[in-house]
């Protein structure tokens, strides 16, 4: 089960990096990475999407 929890985290860790990439091609061509934008927030959304499942399967397991 731990294994899920990194994984969890690995999201926020590629949302930062897509934000990271996102604002860089700004500074330098100031032109905005739409695709940079929607990967860190489909990213933000499958950590929570994945923290929520992962309390539901561990409460499943307890019973």
């Amino acid at each position: 089960m731990k294994i899920f929890k990194f994984f969890q985290y690995a999201y926020l860790i590629f949302a930062i990096l897509f934000i990271y990439v996102a604002a860089q091609k700004y500074m330098e061509n100031e032109v905005i990475d739409y695709a940079s934008i929607l990967l860190a927030a489909a990213a933000i959304f499958m950590f929570f999407f994945r923290k929520k499942f992962n309390k539901r399967f561990e409460e499943r397991d307890r019973k």
